[in-house]
This record gives structure tokens, sequence and C-alpha cells, in this order.
């Protein structure tokens, strides 16, 4: 176990950070192509998009 960091549950996912954005059309190809190239390093983008002020909101989680 790293020091400083809690045993995680296997399967969990654990938040690393967030970023709100103007959207942008293409958005879902980048975070499939990370999602892709990344995979093997145990981490996950996700995208959505905020109703409320229209704009798009990229997370990172460690798998």
């Amino acid at each position: 176990m790293k020091e400083g960091r809690e045993q995680k549950d296997p399967g969990k996912l654990e938040l690393i950070a967030t970023k709100s954005f103007e959207p942008y059309s293409d958005m879902y190809r980048i975070v499939d192509f990370l999602n892709k190239s990344l995979k093997e390093k145990r981490v996950m983008f996700g995208l959505t998009k905020d109703k409320e002020n229209g704009k798009m909101i990229i997370t990172i989680y460690e798998v």
C-alpha cells in the first residue's frame, strides 16, 4: 500500500479530478481515445454536460 493512501475496494472508482469547460463537439472522441490508450494505467475518463449552465465536465478516476 502506498504511504498516505488508504487501501481502496477492488473495482471501486476513486475520483482524481474534475474540470468544467465550454462545450466542444468532439470532446467525446478525446475522452474515448484517452480511455482506450490509458486503460493499462488504471485511469478512466468520463464526460458529462451540466444542463444548468451548458458546460461540459471531464472527470478522471483511478480504477
